[in-house]
């Protein structure tokens, strides 16, 4: 039998990727959202994870206590492993991904559905702004990479714009998603 899909979210900082994975898991909670390990404050704000010092990441990297790691914005992000288990008694895993990573995990948390969001550039600047996170010279690099496309050779993609009511795009994934057999 195939275990329910791990569903990578991914999409350009500011687009609303945990918003909608909250959003998900509120509407059904067959949806499982999976916590990433960052270097990062922990009182940085925004979505729930694991903050851990560079040494620590680094110690449980070695310790293979990652399915998935990468760098980006000069932090360090991890999926644990147990996000394999999470599957159990679930409709599907919500994990926000790294597109640098997908093809890796396309092969290493299959079946993998790719749910891409995308939102207005005006929006992601006044989004990326608002949560007060980064400096201005961070939130010009992060919109810089919000037009990277997807990597070639992704099985399963859905694409849906976030520029309007979170009510009618969790709708919209909803709709998409039946299909994929989630």
């Amino acid at each position: 039998m195939t275990p329910p899909p791990i569903i990578a979210v991914v999409g350009p900082s500011g687009v609303g990727k945990d918003t909608v994975m909250a959003g998900l898991a509120h509407r059904d909670p067959g949806f499982r959202i999976a916590r990433r390990v960052i270097t990062r404050d922990p009182d940085a704000g925004g979505e729930a994870f694991e903050a851990v010092t560079q040494d620590s990441f680094a110690r449980l990297q070695k310790q293979g206590a990652f399915v998935l790691s990468w760098q980006a914005h000069g932090l360090s992000y991890g999926i644990p492993q147990s996000i394999l288990s999470h599957r159990d008694g679930s409709r599907a895993v919500l994990v926000n991904l790294s597109r640098r990573v997908l093809i890796q995990a396309q092969d290493v948390l299959a079946p993998l559905v790719v749910l891409s969001l995308t939102a207005d550039a005006a929006l992601l600047a006044r989004r990326l702004s608002d949560r007060g996170r980064e400096s201005a010279q961070d939130r010009a690099q992060r919109l810089d990479r919000a037009a990277l496309d997807l990597p070639q050779g992704l099985q399963h993609v859905i694409e849906i714009d976030n520029s309007g009511p979170l009510d009618q795009t969790l709708t919209a994934i909803l709709a998409r998603l039946q299909p994929e057999s989630v």
